[in-house]
């Protein structure tokens, strides 16, 4: 099982978002607004193990063009990237305009048994300099928790961090992202870390529930 974790936490630096970021960057459809979903995150997000296609972000797409929301999902994750990774990078990622901001980092912060202190003021901070650089940006927070084997005294300190991080910025939260997938073989690659393309639709569908009406709050405000 440990190898397992070394795994994940590894990663293979696969970099998932150019080619969302270029989509992206297209001319709108003529007298369609086109808003913005970014979704900052590490392998999950990435679809690491199955067809960029199968991975939840590109289901959230599929879901929300069949919504009529007018929303470009942009995907800026990278395979092994913990909250201070996303940090680091977030810079350069706030270049371009951004209405909704789904952040789905910290798995691997808590499988490397990183200090959830941590974890939260970088998540902290993410949310903070985004704001700071797109004023109204919603930001929906995708929770995390940690497999039994890391301890009762972490596991607890860590499920923590996220509602304190969703209270502190009025962040949405996701309560689990991987809610019904995690641990379960039957949704997860013979990792049984990374969902298989029927995992990452479950795990869209935990996203979809708090991310919805979110969109629709967006698309009014606008």
């Amino acid at each position: 099982m440990a190898r397992l974790w070394s795994a994940v936490v590894l990663g293979l630096a696969w970099v998932a978002w150019p080619v969302g970021w270029a989509h992206a960057e297209k001319p709108a459809d003529a007298g369609r607004p086109t808003m913005s979903l970014v979704v900052l995150g590490d392998s999950l997000a990435a679809g690491y193990g199955v067809d960029p296609a199968e991975a939840f972000p590109a289901v959230l797409q599929q879901w929300i063009r069949e919504a009529g929301y007018p929303f470009e999902v942009v995907p800026a994750a990278v395979s092994g990237d913990t909250t201070a990774g996303g940090l680091r990078r977030l810079g350069w990622i706030l270049r371009r305009p951004m209405d909704v901001l789904l952040l789905e980092l910290g798995g691997n912060d808590g499988l490397r048994g990183l200090s959830p202190s941590m974890t939260r003021s970088n998540l902290l901070a993410i949310v903070r300099q985004a704001r700071e650089r797109h004023p109204g940006l919603r930001v929906v927070l995708a929770g995390m928790q940690m497999p039994p084997n890391m301890g009762e005294a972490y596991l607890e300190e860590f499920r923590r961090v996220y509602p304190g991080v969703a209270e502190e910025t009025g962040a949405s939260l996701i309560p689990h992202l991987l809610e019904g997938v995690g641990g379960q073989p039957e949704f997860n690659l013979p990792d049984l870390i990374h969902p298989t393309p029927e995992g990452h639709r479950r795990v869209a569908s935990n996203c979809w529930v708090v991310l919805r009406p979110v969109l629709e709050a967006a698309v009014r405000g606008r």
